[in-house]
């Protein structure tokens, strides 16, 4: 019996046995559809090719053999194409390896893309604050963080895109500054026009700054009304009235633009779901983040998503585009010893980066000097080097942020956010550039 796992792995071995019959013309692309089987997609240049066609004749009846109820019967395996390049040449998809004629598209249900990367963003750094779970000071990090950088009068925008668990705008707001619109209702009203009717009633201006801006766009307005009932429609994709489709994270994408368009912001701040999830992939992935803040505290947990996440993105061969973006948050440091658990958290980020996102060193070559991409397990400028959020007594005990931020000692925060504060100030001079 053959399981999901078991079908790369065979279709590996399937097409090496026939390597020598693909080693050029047009690619071949397998589907793997909604149901998790799989057939090829072939161009029509290839019936001109009888060795060729001999050979995915063979391989359709193999798959049958070897996959069982993942595989299409023989006859209906190959689907033949006018012109695949023109087809699939801009749609995700990822080689078989050893078979870089072949590569496999994968169908999925969701409108979240874990598989392709958008170029960074154009404007000013887009900063991405990631766990793979809740509970370990993400939303806190990011409220603090916005609110020191506006002490330093930073003009900041931040966004709740935590949709399914709301509420950092508790954390920067008081109840009558709250904005009478979120994300949410945009995303609801663009499908049917009126997203722009609404977007000047979706920004509220946090009085906690003085000498910067803190403009704070939350999931939901002060009110949240029908919130599930519009949850279940803000994936929706967009279709014009000529059949143009927009998916979901495309709209939130220009949902942001517009932001930045109307208030000018010197850096953004995106709050994402915790999570291997559809909001989650839209944030890392399609809003063009000059940087994601991986927050982890030291478990098996934490570095077992990540490690998902990272292996996918090696297989696919994206890792190259988003990993120079990428930055650990080692969050809630004990008091109790801090030292030794940070020691122990950025072992563990290493062991992870380098398995996953660095290059191999070739023997001889000096890391640094060569065009390998990686770095020492003590290096502190490196990726997997965490930035440390430390855990503090008074802010753990606040039952609400807005306005205890205030009341801890400046010097206090500074221990605990330094770091981090500091790395997202660095950001304001960088030039993105795009892939």
């Amino acid at each position: 019996m053959t399981v999901f796992d078991d079908i790369l792995p065979v279709l590996g071995e399937i097409f090496s046995s026939h390597a020598a019959a693909f080693s050029s013309g047009p690619t071949i692309y397998i589907n793997r559809d909604l149901n998790a089987r799989v057939r090829l997609i072939v161009d029509d240049a290839i019936q001109s090719m009888p060795s060729v066609g001999a050979a995915l004749h063979d391989i359709a009846r193999e798959m049958h053999a070897r996959l069982g109820a993942h595989a299409y019967p023989p006859e209906q395996a190959l689907l033949w194409e006018a012109d695949t390049k023109s087809l699939f040449g801009n749609q995700s998809s990822f080689e078989i390896e050893g078979c870089p004629h072949v590569r496999v598209i994968d169908r999925l249900a969701v409108e979240g893309n874990w598989s392709t990367i958008a170029p960074m963003s154009l404007g000013p750094p887009r900063i991405v604050f990631f766990s793979i779970k809740g509970g370990v000071g993400r939303s806190t990090a990011l409220a603090a963080t916005a609110w020191k950088l506006a002490e330093q009068g930073r003009r900041v925008l931040v966004l709740d895109l935590d949709l399914e668990s709301p509420g950092l705008s508790s954390s920067l707001l008081p109840d009558d500054r709250r904005p009478s619109y979120g994300i949410a209702d945009w995303l609801v009203e663009d499908l049917v026009n009126n997203g722009e009717a609404i977007l000047d009633g979706m920004i509220a201006s946090s009085d906690l700054s003085r000498d910067g801006d803190i403009n704070v766009v939350p999931a939901h307005g002060r009110d949240p009304g029908e919130y599930l009932a519009k949850l279940g429609r803000v994936w929706m994709p967009k279709v014009s009235p000529t059949g143009e489709r927009e998916s979901w994270p495309q709209r939130l994408s220009r949902l942001l633009d517009m932001l930045e368009a109307q208030l000018k912001p010197d850096i953004v701040l995106v709050d994402s779901r915790s999570g291997i999830d559809e909001v989650a992939s839209a944030c890392l992935t399609t809003l063009g983040a000059s940087l994601i803040l991986l927050f982890a505290l030291d478990g098996d947990q934490t570095w077992s998503g990540y490690r998902i996440i990272f292996q996918h993105w090696r297989k696919i061969g994206v890792a190259p585009y988003v990993r120079t973006r990428l930055q650990v948050v080692g969050s809630m440091i004990p008091e109790i010893r801090g030292a030794e658990y940070l020691d122990e958290l950025r072992e563990s980020a290493w062991n992870v980066f380098s398995a996953e996102l660095y290059d191999e060193i070739p023997a001889g070559a000096e890391p640094g000097l060569d065009e390998a991409w990686s770095f020492d397990r003590s290096d502190e400028t490196a990726p997997h080097a965490p930035w440390p959020v430390r855990w503090h007594r008074g802010l753990a005990a606040l039952t609400s942020l807005y306005g205890g931020l205030q009341a801890v000692d400046p010097s206090e925060l500074t221990v605990v956010f330094g770091p981090l504060v500091s790395g997202m100030a660095n950001l304001a001079v960088i030039e993105p550039s795009p892939l």
